[in-house]
């Protein structure tokens, strides 16, 4: 059975490594997200270095998950002073678990106040897509993936909760509402 795998980019406006009320609000608050994303049913994992250094993403050993990297866009820094980029690659049983975890509670509220972190950039956020159920997708995956969808719009090989698609590449329509068409 086919399992969903969302990556997520963001342009934060300070680098991770500033010591700014903001930059500080953002971590904790990204890691309260982490916890309880990490209880929601459908959840199934996440990439995480082995390292797990704070701020360390390019460099770091991801395991399964492959070498960091971002898309051709992001023209901030790249060591643990100047990276100024929040990217999670995660893995869910379906649609539907996968929107809830983000659209609602904690997540939902962290996503309100993004403009405050992030600058707005005009290119998509996310991007979803089905992966066989033995296959670990790559950070190269999704950063490909996110390429594809600015630059070509929601299709089976990449989309968006809003413009999704079935294992079998048929469109779903309403994946806000409560049906199980996501396999």
């Amino acid at each position: 059975m086919p399992r969903l795998a969302l990556y997520t980019f963001g342009t934060l406006k300070t680098p991770l490594a500033d010591s700014t009320p903001a930059t500080r609000e953002f971590y904790e608050t990204g890691e309260a997200v982490y916890r309880k994303i990490g209880e929601h049913p459908g959840y199934l994992g996440h990439a995480i270095t082995n390292g797990g250094d704070r701020g360390l993403l390019f460099g770091a050993d991801w395991g399964a998950w492959g070498e960091f990297t971002v898309p051709s866009w992001y023209d901030k820094g790249r060591t643990v002073e100047t990276t100024a980029l929040a990217a999670t690659l995660s893995l869910w049983t379906g649609l539907r678990p996968a929107f809830d975890a983000i659209y609602t509670g904690l997540h939902r509220a962290a996503l309100n106040r993004r403009y405050d972190w992030f600058e707005r950039t005009g290119r998509p956020s996310h991007v979803i897509w089905w992966v066989p159920d033995d296959a670990t997708p790559t950070w190269q995956d999704g950063v490909a993936r996110l390429e594809h969808l600015h630059e070509h719009g929601p299709a089976p090989h990449a989309f968006t909760f809003h413009r999704a698609f079935t294992g079998a590449g048929v469109p779903v329509t309403g994946v806000a509402e409560r049906q199980e068409r996501d396999r």
